[in-house]
């Protein structure tokens, strides 16, 4: 018999994090607390359900590679070029500012030596990644003024990574070149980030493209996996992190047509694998050693929280942020970051920094990344009392209301002239299409055409069907039509529906599963044959139209009854001549018969 243990493992990990997420979620503490909390329970230093948790941190650490992708892909180029005072000018203040004065406690508090104390004090001054922004997405803050300036400073960490890296080799050789070594890591650095852009941004666009071209759902979905773990690898090999090669790759898609597909391809990956991180942390809180050294850790961990909320709450009030809003930033900064984990270890194996010190600091680490989501949660009960209007910036944007569009789903040749006359009329519209031909002819002629499903909520959702005023449905495929139908009446119950059908059958069932309205090809098709013979023939103008408009009423009901007269009359002794021409097409006397 087979071994199961690992089966078992995967089976605990799912148990615990549904049952905690779940939990802690109706609680109002919030899933990344649950994770935490469940990984501590199954962890080696509770229960011992887990026996390799390093293995699962490893394999966690991809969570937070695909946040990042996702957060990248919602900003555009120009939207982080005008964060750039914001990443470089309050992101660089807080790393070094913070740094330098944890260094110096480290130095006071801990007896280190300014080698040593500074390898301590600048792990300790970098936030976590994962938990601030996983927090600002599930709070919707990321949007808020305060949010962007918390999200920019985690930002500058990451670029931080390089030289402190670099930093540790260096001051465990003592060596002289110390300042041009660490030039060079940087400029190399640079290098790499810049030939990595240029080409991602040739390159990208055209590869999908032709990837989405073949029409293979999973072979789509493998190319955006393979996207963003290779960016992520790109910039790991350059001595950046993989998270800030994945939020390069996204801020590369933010303006691609193909950014939707490609985001709700990749959110299972991003959900299931965060909740990996999370429990790993929580594996990872070390009780025995907390308990050994419960008044050196939790000493280190308040003078942490307590400095860096500090720090940070004035230099983003420095910055132009309201009391408000930098209360916020400071809270949900105040914890260390992942990043500690591996400059502490890299720096004992340096020979930099002693394991009796080490060891401690990775507990304050994690212990300050589980009560985060805390410190969070008392960011914003607090955040009102600092505002004279007593509404939480976290929960107002700032940026202008967005448009209310009509969405078209397909854009062959009925949708594309669907566009083309909203556009004729000023009237905002996004279209979405799985034929990577449509998508480039659309967007040649400057219709926002976006590569996707529009049968798939997320797509719909991403392409903004919640703030949508009209969903047209043009898709030639009646099955594709009705499970889009379908899926927009359960998840978007208020978006009204108009959609194309091939013939009255197709029209009238459309209507009866909550299209508003549903155009039959062939009908009209008749009906405009039809005007354009009558016409021809010298008929009035004004009656054909009066005819046309009375023909299509009430769902093409006055042409149905007809049609259905015709067949009843063709099975009976036809009418006496002329008595049919008495009728007309709705019931009513004195009209012609088409």
């Amino acid at each position: 018999m087979e071994d199961h243990g690992v089966l078992v493992e995967v089976l605990t990990l799912l148990a615990a994090a549904i049952v905690a997420a779940t939990l802690f979620s109706r609680l109002g503490f919030g899933a990344i607390l649950g994770y935490l909390v469940a990984g501590a329970g199954i962890g080696p230093w509770g229960l011992g359900l887990i026996r390799d948790p390093g293995e699962i941190a490893h394999i966690g650490e991809f969570g937070v590679v695909f946040l990042l992708f996702l957060i990248g892909i919602e900003l555009k180029p120009s939207r982080l070029w005008v964060m750039r005072r914001l990443v470089f000018g309050l992101g660089g203040a807080q790393v070094l500012i913070s740094g330098f004065v944890l260094s110096a406690l480290a130095s006071l508090g801990l007896g280190l030596d300014p080698g040593p104390a500074l390898v301590a004090g600048f792990g300790l001054a970098l936030s976590s990644t994962a938990f601030g922004v996983q927090l600002l997405s599930d709070r919707n803050q990321l949007s808020a003024k305060w949010g962007r300036a918390g999200f920019s400073i985690l930002l500058f960490q990451d670029l931080a990574v390089v030289p402190l890296l670099a930093m540790v080799p260096l001051l465990a050789d003592r060596g002289s070149g110390l300042s041009l070594d660490l030039g060079l890591a940087i400029a190399e650095t640079l290098g790499i980030l810049v030939a990595v852009v240029l080409g991602g941004r040739i390159l990208i666009n055209p590869a999908l493209k032709l990837i989405a071209s073949t029409r293979g759902a999973e072979v789509f979905t493998g190319t955006a996996l393979l996207l963003v773990l290779g960016f992520g690898w790109l910039m790991e090999h350059a001595g950046l992190s993989m998270a800030m090669g994945a939020f390069l790759a996204g801020v590369l898609l933010a303006d691609s047509e193909y950014r939707h597909q490609v985001e709700v391809d990749l959110q299972p990956f991003r959900g299931l694998l965060l909740g990996l991180f999370f429990m790993a942390v929580g594996m990872g809180i070390d009780l025995g050693g907390l308990i050994a050294n419960w008044s050196l850790v939790l000493g280190v961990l308040v003078v942490l929280l307590v400095v860096k909320s500090m720090l940070t709450f004035g230099l983003a009030r420095l910055s132009g942020l309201d009391a408000a809003g930098s209360l916020q930033a400071g809270l949900l900064l105040a914890q260390a970051g992942e990043f500690g984990f591996v400059l502490f270890a890299y720096a004992g194996e340096q020979g930099v920094l002693p394991l009796d010190v080490s060891e401690p600091l990775v507990s304050v680490i994690a212990l300050g990344m589980a009560v985060t989501p805390l410190l969070a949660l008392l960011g914003d009960r607090l955040a009102p009392w600092f505002k004279h209007d007593a509404v939480a910036e976290g929960h107002g944007r700032t940026d202008p209301p967005e448009e209310r569009p009509v969405l078209i789903a397909g854009f062959g040749r009925v949708g594309e002239t669907v566009a083309r006359m909203l556009q004729s009329l000023e009237i905002p519209c996004r279209a979405i299409d799985l034929d990577s031909e449509n998508v480039d002819r659309g967007r040649k002629a400057g219709t926002r055409v976006y590569y996707g499903d529009a049968s798939r909520p997320e797509i719909l959702r991403a392409v903004g069907a919640a703030k949508a005023r009209l969903l047209v449905i043009t898709l030639d495929n009646p099955r594709a039509a009705e499970r889009t139908l379908w899926t927009v009446r359960r998840h978007f119950p208020d978006l009204p529906i108009h959609a194309r059908a091939r013939d009255l059958a197709m029209s009238e069932h459309l209507r009866t599963q909550g299209a508003a309205h549903a155009v039959p090809e062939t009908l009209e098709a008749s009906l405009r044959l039809g005007a354009e013979a009558a016409k021809a023939a010298k008929a009035d103008p004004a009656a054909v139209v009066e005819l046309v408009r009375r023909l299509r009423g009430d769902n093409y009901k006055g042409l149905t009854q007809t049609m259905d007269e015709d067949r009843q009359e063709s099975t009976t002794e036809a009418p006496p001549a002329g008595k049919r021409r008495e009728k007309s097409p709705a019931g009513q006397s004195g009209g012609p018969v088409v």
